[in-house]
């Protein structure tokens, strides 16, 4: 599977279309694999889910993410996971071995 880390200064950014770096990586049972930096496409509605589809991600970790954002990437089968803060290699590491929690999105517009 792949995931996709909104990042802002090594953490997880709280505003996941606002942030300049995603970290993407492949994650296969516990183990994380090839890992890439990609650069956001900008904070064009459709853009970023359409850019992570093509990329072959399947999960997207954010701070926050308003609800049409959330049903865009739902539209090309990605889940999201929100509500997480804290170091991006660490969510990562969570993401990886099942214990990344998530909860309400940050995102209050």
């Amino acid at each position: 599977m792949k995931v996709a880390i909104a990042v802002e200064d090594g953490q997880v950014a709280q505003h996941f279309g606002r942030c300049q770096v995603y970290l993407v990586a492949e994650v296969l049972d516990g183990e994380i694999g090839t890992r890439q930096q990609v650069d956001s496409p900008g904070h064009e509605p459709g853009a970023l889910p359409a850019m992570l589809h093509d990329l072959g991600v399947e999960c997207v970790v954010a701070g926050g993410m308003g609800p049409r954002a959330v049903g865009m990437f739902h539209e090309y089968g990605i889940s999201t996971v929100l509500g997480v803060t804290g170091a991006a290699h660490e969510a990562l590491s969570q993401f990886a071995n099942g214990t990344l929690k998530g909860g309400d999105s940050t995102c209050d517009h």
